[in-house]
């Protein structure tokens, strides 16, 4: 089973934001990230569920992991259903905030089963701390300026990060020479294909 984990982050809140998430299986690790200059921390929740989702091919059977109570109990507390029933209005009839991304979230989850985790933030998760640097770092990037409309698409030389769980076998990407070997797992999504302002890095 794909195990996914989210974070976002803003810097002011609204401010500069970064998104990130680390997509795991028992062969390979992915990691995606970007953000956007002028945003909110729950925008920047949602959009790394979303950007995750759709590197997972439809039917695909999905545990998410997230620190962020909105997005998680807007599934398992039915509040998405609710806000669907009343025409995307809150229970006080307020427009539903964010409801563009919501929107998308819905669809991706209509056509996967995804099973929605909490998990505590900065309490030693080793993917959700990943996340955690990922989504801030960008951020900062954007704050500082060396973004101004989106992170550049290449890594040529991305950096090894170890990880606590068993070795992680089959890598998708091999920077040494070309040899005739099986096409090694991938997730749904090739880089080259990834949304502009979206960055992606591999670790194994």
């Amino acid at each position: 089973m794909i195990k996914i984990y989210t974070d976002g982050s803003c810097l002011g809140n609204p401010g500069a934001g970064g998104w990130a998430a680390v997509l795991v299986d028992d062969k390979c690790r992915e990691e995606i990230f970007g953000g956007e200059k002028h945003t909110t921390n729950n925008r920047m929740e949602l959009t790394a569920a979303i950007r995750a989702l759709e590197k997972i091919s439809a039917g695909t059977t999905v545990e998410l992991f997230t620190d962020s109570s909105y997005l998680k109990n807007a599934f398992t507390n039915g509040w998405l259903a609710k806000w669907k029933r009343n025409g995307w209005k809150t229970a006080n009839k307020s427009p539903v905030l964010n409801q563009d991304l919501w929107m998308a979230l819905d669809e991706l989850i209509s056509t996967r089963a995804v099973k929605f985790n909490w998990v505590k933030g900065h309490a030693g998760n080793f993917f959700n701390e990943r996340c955690d640097v990922l989504a801030r770092s960008t951020a900062e990037k954007f704050q500082r300026g060396q973004f101004k409309n989106s992170p550049p698409q290449k890594i040529s030389e991305p950096k090894k990060i170890s990880s606590p769980s068993k070795k992680i076998s089959e890598p998708i990407k091999n920077s040494s020479p070309p040899q005739k070997k099986s096409t090694p797992k991938k997730f749904s999504t090739p880089i080259k294909n990834l949304p502009r302002g979206q960055l992606s890095l591999f670790d194994f």
